[in-house]
């Protein structure tokens, strides 16, 4: 029996992003292999020593956060790659608490020259 070829994946790179009252951690995964290709996270000591969460991690962390994955997009290329983010979802999954740090991280991201598109549902930040 022939295998059939994969179907191609229209939206290669996508922008996960995890969240919780300490942390946010932004990950872009490559679907074609379901791999992470890019990370960053305000776990990671450099930039965790640079905050002063404590108990809740704000828009700024937030922000560094894109910053940081934006650098380590350029580094291995990918930031002209379009990378595919969805506002409403990423919103939706903890509530309307986040959502400025969700538009923290998709600014800081598009300010430092990331190819990233939303889905056309999307309004735009508060």
């Amino acid at each position: 029996m022939n295998k059939l070829p994969p179907l191609p994946v229209t939206k290669r790179y996508v922008l996960r992003l995890f969240i919780s009252l300490k942390h946010i951690t932004a990950n872009v995964i490559d679907r074609k292999t379901g791999r992470v290709a890019a990370t960053a996270s305000s776990i990671e000591k450099s930039l965790k020593d640079e905050f002063e969460c404590g108990r809740t991690c704000n828009t700024k962390a937030a922000a560094t956060v894109g910053e940081v994955l934006a650098m380590r997009l350029k580094v291995d290329g990918l930031h002209q790659e379009p990378i595919y983010a969805n506002a409403t979802k990423e919103v939706a999954k903890k509530g309307f608490k986040i959502e400025n740090k969700v538009w923290a991280v998709f600014n800081a991201l598009r300010s430092h020259g990331v190819n990233l598109q939303l889905d056309s549902d999307d309004q735009g930040p508060p």
